[in-house]
């Protein structure tokens, strides 16, 4: 029988964690509660749920297993989708106060923080998060540092444990995306952030068919701030969304583990081969992001982008592979692939030529062949 004080392993913690109490004639799964409002007479009792919008027992199934593989049980708080989630992140910065940010996060995340910096909101700071000495300098008299690591789409790494030392210092808060790496390859909180954030319709609902967002944080003053945001601004997730992103945690550990290895070698592929200008991949050797991502993650993960002669040559690549989905998410069962420049808003740092790649859980010899296929076409 397992030892309750041992703690288990995370690839066991997605599986088992969130489960209905182990009473006999109970269900194995959580199941979809379908609510907007809930029996309690009399004086509100704050123990009891009142309202769909302040909460439901999927939410709080799933609100579980993402806690407790970040690190912090009790401090998930789910939102109807990632931007959601981001929006009420930055609602914690000061206002007025400094952000500081990656020059090359996610394109809807820049937008945000520019918006609040032309609003007045917020003074944004723009800084390379693979530079130290840049962060650094740019964290005096800052009140929050956003970071994203391994970076989208640039596939850049971070030196977390570092950063979040830094903005200590400095008395400046940190949150972290950790979409790319997932629980299972990194834990900010444990490294110093205060607050991490997942785009679930990535790789923890794993299936292309879920759009949302969860914050994680092991601060109780944070976890009601962001909690208030979603009741108040009404960014709720819906319990069938929810669901199907809790079923799709159960399976993270095998997903990841099948497309972090096929990204490995298709990169060390690509390297090699004679169209492609540039493989991004902290995998590889000579990645500038491979020894930091080496000491402080526990994978390279599943992500990687490439860099062919010109646009023109990314554009056909994306038609003419027949495998591979041109999409613009990632993180799912299907492999995809997108030249990121096509997006209006992707910042003027993303090189034209630019591909990235979401490795899926198909065969790499198949998927291999179908991208050596459509860059032999681009000869």
């Amino acid at each position: 029988m397992a030892d309750p004080a041992r703690p288990v392993s995370p690839a066991t913690l997605a599986v088992v964690g969130g489960r209905p109490p182990r009473t006999p004639g109970a269900p194995v799964n959580a199941g979809i509660e379908v609510t907007s409002t809930y029996v309690q007479p009399g004086d509100i009792d704050p123990a009891l749920p009142l309202y769909g919008r302040y909460g439901n027992e999927t939410w709080a199934a799933f609100e579980s297993v993402v806690g407790g593989l970040e690190g912090a049980p009790d401090g998930a708080v789910a939102f109807a989708s990632g931007m959601a989630a981001g929006a009420a992140l930055f609602s914690l910065v000061p206002r007025g106060g400094r952000l500081v940010m990656g020059a090359t996060s996610y394109n809807a995340m820049l937008a945000l923080a520019r918006e609040r910096a032309a609003a007045g909101d917020v003074e944004l700071v723009e800084v390379d998060v693979a530079d130290a000495d840049a962060v650094r300098a740019a964290l005096t008299g800052a009140a929050w540092l956003h970071l994203e690591s391994p970076t989208n789409p640039l596939i850049e790494v971070a030196d977390v444990p570092l950063l979040c030392g830094l903005a200590r210092e400095a008395g400046a808060r940190v949150s972290v995306d950790n979409t790319f790496a997932t629980p299972l390859l990194q834990n900010p909180l444990t490294d110093g952030a205060d607050v991490v954030m997942h785009s679930a319709t990535k790789y923890l609902a794993g299936h292309s068919d879920v759009v949302l967002g969860v914050l994680v944080t092991g601060d109780a003053g944070l976890r009601e701030a962001v909690e208030h945001q979603r009741a108040l601004l009404g960014a709720i997730p819906g319990p069938f969304e929810t669901w199907l992103a809790l079923r799709g945690i159960r399976t993270l550990p095998v997903r990841l583990e099948r497309a972090q290895a096929t990204a490995g070698v298709l990169a060390e592929r690509l390297v090699s081969h004679p169209v492609v200008a540039r493989v991004r991949y902290p995998g590889l050797a000579g990645d500038p992001g491979h020894a930091v991502a080496a000491r402080t993650m526990r994978g390279f993960g599943a992500m990687l982008a490439i860099e062919l002669p010109d646009r023109d040559a990314a554009d056909r690549l994306t038609h003419a592979v027949q495998l591979w989905t041109p999409a613009t998410s990632l993180g799912g069962v299907e492999s995809l692939l997108e030249r990121r420049r096509r997006i209006p808003s992707e910042p003027a740092t993303v090189p034209e030529s630019l591909v990235r790649l979401s490795v899926g859980l198909e065969d790499v010899e198949d998927l291999w062949a179908d991208l050596d296929q459509a860059l032999a076409g681009l000869g």
